[in-house]
This record gives C-alpha cells, structure tokens and sequence, in this order.
C-alpha cells in the first residue's frame, strides 16, 4: 500500500475545504432564499386579509345601497302620494273656493252701499247685481253692478269684482275687464272696487295706480 504523501495530503485538504467552503455558501444562498419566500408568504398573507378586508367593505357598501335604494323608492312613492294629495287639495279648494266666491257676493251687496255712503257720499240706488256687459263682441260679467248717486248730484254707476284673495293680479285681470265696460258704458261716471275676504299690499299698490276702490274685512300684512 502507497503511502501518502505530505503534498499530496496538503492538496486533498486544500480541495475538501475548498468543497466544504463552497457548499457553506450554498447553504447561506438557500438560507438567504428561504427567508425571501418567507417574507413573500407573508405579504401574500397580508394581502389576502385586505383583499378580504375590501371584499367586506365592498358588501356592507352594497348592503348601504341597497338600503338607499329602498329608502328612495320610499321617498318617491312619498312623493307621488304628496302630489296626488295636493291635487286632490287643490280641487277641494278651487270648489271651497267657488262657493266662498258665491257667498262673498252676498256680503259685498250688504256691506259695499254702506261702506260708498259713509265714505263717498254715494248712495246705491236699488241692488248691485251680477250683469254681462258687452262691446265690440267682447263680453264681460260683473260681479256687482248699480247705480247710485254722489251728494253733489251726480250719477255714477258702481262696477265691483269679488274675489275671496286679491293680489296685483287680479287687479290687474280687473283693469283689463274695465277697459270693455267703459267703452260699453260710454260717457257714464264709473267706480270701480273690488271686494274680498283678504287683501295683499301688492293688490292695494296696484289698485291706487288705476283708481279702483278696494274693500275687505282683512288685509294681509305680508
């Protein structure tokens, strides 16, 4: 049997060191690479918790619309029962109404010929009454139509409108009737008034622009 040499022995161990040397820092590379695939697991796990985090957010959003939706549908229906509501008070009124119109009449014809006398100087001969007055085709009713007399002598003729409100509005739509029952009423001395349960400021403003006497129990402030 050979006997080994001191190089050839000094050569082995410089190659096993060199193996050893070269499988350590294979170890430490893997080492290295496991910790890596540890960190990646670990931010896949975390991104799997906000992933589901969101998914959670996103169903309680889902639920809150849902529950929006519901409320709107709610609220329109709201709605749509409001307004009918408010046609079907509409209609109430507008036949209320008529029938206040009516009666007002009937309290204008007791209170409008003292009101003239006391105030004016005029005295209604007979009743006011409702007539149709005409002009080139054109056809107006008047409420309230008489005659009457000033204290001096004169004849005038008393023309009046009723209306349960009266706004610049309806004076207005009141200036335009008076336009035909002047040119029916010719060379006749005419007082015009209107009478109402309630009278806007605007209604008066507009009234002392075109003469028109206007008569009420109450006056809105507003």
């Amino acid at each position: 049997m050979a006997t080994m040499t001191p190089e050839l022995y000094e050569l082995i161990i410089k190659i096993v060191d060199e193996r050893v040397r070269e499988i350590r820092v294979t170890r430490e590379d893997f080492d290295k690479l496991t910790a890596a695939v540890n960190k990646l697991a670990e931010a896949q796990r975390r991104t799997e918790e906000r992933l589901e985090q969101l998914a959670e957010a996103q169903r309680r959003t889902e639920e809150r619309l849902t529950r929006l939706e519901s409320v709107v549908e709610q609220l329109a229906e709201a709605q749509r029962r409001t307004e009918e509501s408010l046609k079907q008070l509409t209609v109430q009124v507008g036949r209320l109404s008529d029938t206040v119109g009516f009666g007002l009449e009937d309290v204008a014809r007791v209170m409008a010929p003292g009101w003239f006398e006391r105030h004016l100087g005029i005295t209604v001969e007979g009743e006011l009454e409702p007539v149709t007055l005409s002009y080139g085709g054109v056809e107006v009713e008047v409420n309230l139509y008489g005659e009457g007399r000033a204290s001096d002598g004169r004849e005038v003729v008393l023309v009046g409108e009723c209306k349960s409100r009266i706004y610049s509005a309806e004076v207005k739509s009141f200036v335009r009737e008076l336009s035909t029952v002047r040119k029916a009423l010719q060379e006749k001395e005419i007082v015009p008034f209107m009478f109402g349960f309630m009278v806007h400021p605007s209604a008066d403003k507009e009234a002392e622009q075109h003469n028109i006497i206007v008569l009420a129990p109450y006056r809105s402030r507003k």
